[in-house]
């Protein structure tokens, strides 16, 4: 599988209503809550209306939030916004459920399940030893239900739970946007066609889908950590709902692994970072430009015990090893002190794992560090299957950094050019402006911001 960071976008009915006319504050408490609600309603709707229902779940909750951007502007915001979502697509299901002869009986459990009480908005969960009792992680482990190929597992769970569209899930998969449709599609088939129970799987046949849930939380942090579009470079609420959700794993007794113990490191270091990747204008701030005094020790401590609690059994994961450059880079006191040289060794090691051209694009970096930008270039330009990163606006950055080292003025702002074109956050295209700027003298035909 070769999987960059993606992004989201939300499409859809609510998605076109947010480019209406619409009061400011309500368009932007109701996409916050499309982003960050709607995926635990869809869950606890799907596990009453069976796997099979996924869609009409999904249209229930979509319904709910569109009549809130409908009705809010000129009712005013409730008091209980979330709540109010939570009613609306109650009444909704409880209207699909007496109108659909398939629903009958199932009444009583859906008024008591989305009740006012039986809805937390702070997540919390109970165990049992043999299943984890978190609706959407139980929609994680549905997803990645061992009939359905590992690629399309994890599409199908960034696309159900995580809110990511089709064009987003293919930029994290370097495809096409049909590819990954066909896939979702037939992985819902195939799960609707199997029956797979809405539950958490028992003893040995849990593991097989730990794998693809633990990569789904993984990008989902990474979305968190650097969004791929949108005018926030950090979405600090998606690295804390993707720590959560990998802590539930980790207290299952068939997650408590230590590759799952070492994403959770590698999610703690480096989110105990993002306090201080922008500045207070929100520009971007290279690791470099960071003050690290406002780095979160107690997250770094955190991250560390976790690395160390990974250590336990003879097995090694990608994750140990992305986890091992974060540490690297957290526990410097500066970034002259960086251990580049062991940063470098840990991606030689993780291109075992993983020999997709990112993994080898952020090596080259290591390499550029260690052994100078020119064998950082080379590198870079020995990439295998390079031509996926076409579309990859970082590969450009890296590229213009190494040349600009090397002063080579003019092919640096060329690559500048070029990743500012396919950078999609604010930050980042102001910052790689800056960058072409800083190349060259002033002159017509310079891109803008």
């Amino acid at each position: 599988m070769r999987i960059a960071s993606p992004s989201v976008t939300h499409t859809g009915t609510v998605a076109n209503l947010f480019h209406m006319q619409q009061p400011e504050g309500v368009s932007q408490l109701i996409e916050h809550l499309f982003r960050h609600e709607s995926a635990k309603m869809v869950a606890t709707l799907t596990r009453i209306f069976g796997i099979e229902h996924l869609n009409l779940a999904e249209d229930v909750v979509q319904e709910a939030l569109g009549r809130a951007l409908q009705t809010w502007p000129y009712r005013g915001i409730p008091e209980n916004p979330a709540a109010w979502i939570m009613r609306a697509s109650r009444n909704l299901a409880l209207d699909v459920i007496r109108r659909e002869k398939v629903f009958r009986g199932k009444e009583a459990e859906i008024a008591r399940l989305i009740e006012a009480g039986g809805y937390s908005s702070r997540g919390m969960v109970s165990f049992s030893e043999n299943e984890i009792a978190d609706d959407r992680l139980r929609m994680m482990f549905v997803c990645c239900h061992p009939i359905i190929p590992p690629e399309a597992q994890v599409a199908l769970a960034l696309k159900t739970l995580c809110g990511f569209s089709v064009i987003e899930i293919s930029r994290a998969f370097l495809t096409t946007e049909a590819a990954i449709a066909k896939r979702v599609t037939r992985a819902r088939q195939k799960i609707q066609e199997a029956h797979v129970p809405f539950e958490i799987p028992v003893g040995d046949a849990l593991v097989p889908r730990l794998e693809s849930v633990l990569q789904s939380l993984y990008l989902l942090f990474n979305e968190g950590y650097k969004a791929s579009s949108g005018d926030k470079l950090v979405r600090e609420e998606l690295c804390h709902e993707a720590i959560r959700l990998t802590e539930l794993v980790a207290q299952h007794r068939a997650g408590n692994q230590p590759k799952t113990h070492a994403l959770l490191a590698l999610m703690l270091l480096n989110a105990a970072r993002t306090p201080a990747r922008e500045d207070d204008q929100g520009n971007l701030l290279r690791l470099g430009e960071q003050d690290r005094t406002r780095w979160n020790q107690t997250m770094i401590a955190r991250g560390m015990s976790r690395l160390r609690e990974s250590a336990t059994g003879g097995q090694i994961s990608e994750y140990h090893l992305q986890a091992g450059i974060a540490a690297c880079h957290a526990t410097a006191v500066d970034y002259q002190s960086t251990d580049w040289a062991r940063i470098l060794s840990l991606y030689d090691r993780l291109l075992e794992f993983d020999d997709s051209p990112v993994v080898a694009l952020n090596r080259a970096v290591a390499v550029a560090n260690v052994n100078g930008p020119e064998a950082g270039l080379k590198a870079a330009r020995a990439i295998r299957e390079r031509e996926k990163l076409a579309s990859y606006y970082l590969f450009y950055s890296v590229i213009g950094e190494l040349e600009m080292r090397l002063n080579n003025r003019e092919a640096a702002a060329e690559q500048f050019r070029k990743a500012f074109e396919l950078a999609e956050t604010k930050s980042e295209r102001a910052f790689l402006l800056k960058r072409v700027q800083q190349c060259e003298p002033i002159s017509e035909g310079r891109p803008t911001a």
